[in-house]
């Protein structure tokens, strides 16, 4: 069986020490000078501001190579209420919008993610090293991330991510577009120095 190629970005799974994944997001604010359309399961950064408040720090779309804050996954006009009043159905954030979104930003926090399989597949050997991410525009349609594991760039030194296993489901193998767990290596909270 072949698996299907259905790319979401990050979605949190569990935590590193087992347990579930308690879904305890923080709010963070998208700023409308931001220039990329953002979506549920994108990997973000720190953006270095607030909004007017001071509360809610600013965050924007990572680039490969990034540290990682966390990743969204969810979207409102208010940090109390994450929806859109007027739009029920938006699940992304435009560019040039400023809305607050739900970040998973706990370090500790084990996420699925599909590898891109272009240049070959991530092996099984694999497991235990490092990757970076590959940062496409997701679908305005499901409001889905298309970021993906660049499954050509496999490191034993630091990348962005370190894979922890193949996803342990009937509908996933080794090979092309195979699901992986990961942990975010190169997190703003675990890191020394800079942001």
């Amino acid at each position: 069986m072949s698996n299907l190629d259905i790319p979401a970005g990050f979605k949190p799974v569990k935590n590193l020490n087992g347990s579930p994944w308690n879904g305890k997001p923080n709010v963070y604010y998208i700023p409308v000078g931001n220039t990329a359309t953002l979506f549920i399961g994108d990997a973000v950064k720190s953006g270095g501001a607030a909004d007017a408040t001071g509360m809610y720090p600013t965050v924007t779309k990572i680039a490969a190579g990034n540290a990682i804050r966390g990743v969204i996954i969810g979207f409102g006009l208010d940090p109390y209420i994450m929806v859109n009043p007027d739009n029920l159905n938006m699940k992304y954030c435009p560019a040039a919008t400023a809305m607050y979104c739900l970040v998973v930003d706990d370090p500790d926090v084990i996420f699925e993610v599909q590898e891109d399989s272009v240049g070959g597949a991530i092996a099984a050997e694999s497991v235990g090293l490092s990757v970076d991410v590959t940062v496409p525009t997701g679908s305005t349609t499901t409001g889905k991330s298309a970021m993906e594991l660049d499954s050509s760039g496999v490191v034993a030194t630091v990348a962005q991510c370190k894979i922890l296993r193949a996803v342990n489901r009937p509908d996933n193998e080794l090979g092309n577009n195979c699901k992986w767990e990961v942990l975010i290596r190169e997190h703003e909270m675990l890191l020394a120095t800079g942001v």
